[in-house]
């Protein structure tokens, strides 16, 4: 029984990744035409109903979005757009498979992070991955940095962009972590796609534009899919134990670089695949730490997106 529910929560985990992905792959296929902070707007406004049918069918409606933590919601809310925005324009500069393996510097930040902002004792251990870690961000990042020709410098801008996100992301990740002291999953999830909408309709005045029917569809369909994929996650905590499940989220790679070749014909390079390699390396190391000394892993922390 306890070997059938680790499977399912695998399942459910590898899932809400390859939902999250091709949502991503999305908002690449628009990111010519539809601004970032657009793309913001449909993704967390179409993911609310979802929401609602989840919280409607588990009985949670009515105490499901009940909070206690106006401020923190805002903060985690206004961190957490800014990494999604930031991550939508990414897209638009670099290959899938790029974005997704600086993204990985997410977690890996939350654990400097959560030692400066929440006391959590870090050991040399961890710190030692984490170097590791970026140092794989930065074999990725490295020929980004070094062109210096037209076309190289827009990726360039574009890899510093998406490090922007994952820095973000790492911020509303500590975030996150405080909040589940006092709220619900349920309320985190509904009160950051509420804040993240309401939050993107300030890049309006930047250049929003009438989406191409074609356009708008797939727009519709990353906020569906987004909240598919944060209730997808979310189960998978409840099936299978956190420390187990949280490597699954490195198959992300896998499905970016099938999706970025077939879709996008991008071919990645042997140096991103090194860097990605170390970076996934010291994150599956940091995870079976934690697991070994015990520490708490929270479900509610969405991938990226």
């Amino acid at each position: 029984m306890a070997l059938s529910r680790s499977l399912t929560g695998i399942l459910l985990k590898v899932a809400s990744v390859l939902v999250f992905i091709i949502m991503a792959a999305l908002i690449k296929a628009t990111s010519a035409h539809v601004p970032a902070g657009q793309a913001v707007f449909f993704r967390s406004l179409f993911a609310i109903p979802v929401i609602f049918a989840w919280l409607a069918l588990t009985h949670e409606l009515k105490g499901g979005i009940r909070t206690q933590n106006i401020p923190g919601h805002f903060f985690r809310g206004f961190l957490g757009t800014c990494a999604m925005g930031l991550g939508f324009a990414g897209l638009g500069y670099l290959p899938l498979p790029e974005v997704t393996a600086i993204g990985y510097a997410a977690p890996l930040l939350v654990v400097i992070l959560a030692a400066m902002f929440l006391g959590e004792e870090v050991r040399l251990f961890r710190y030692a991955m984490v170097a590791l870690g970026l140092t794989g961000v930065l074999i990725v990042l490295g020929p980004r940095l070094t062109v210096t020709e037209a076309s190289g410098t827009k990726e360039a801008f574009g890899a510093m962009v998406v490090l922007m996100s994952a820095t973000c992301a790492a911020l509303a990740q500590v975030f996150v972590r405080k909040l589940t002291l006092t709220e619900s999953t349920s309320a985190i999830v509904f009160w950051f796609s509420a804040s993240s909408t309401l939050l993107s309709l300030i890049t309006i005045p930047f250049g929003w534009v009438w989406p191409a029917p074609w356009e708008a569809a797939l727009l519709v369909t990353c906020g569906i899919l987004g909240g598919v994929g944060q209730l997808l996650l979310t189960a998978s905590v409840r099936y299978g134990d956190a420390s187990l499940i949280a490597p699954f989220e490195y198959s992300s790679m896998i499905f970016s670089l099938a999706i970025g070749w077939a879709f996008f014909d991008e071919i990645p390079t042997l140096t991103m695949l090194m860097g990605a390699g170390l970076v996934v390396l010291a994150g599956v190391l940091i995870i079976w730490r934690e697991h070994r000394l015990g520490l708490r892993r929270d479900g509610a922390i969405p991938p990226q997106g």
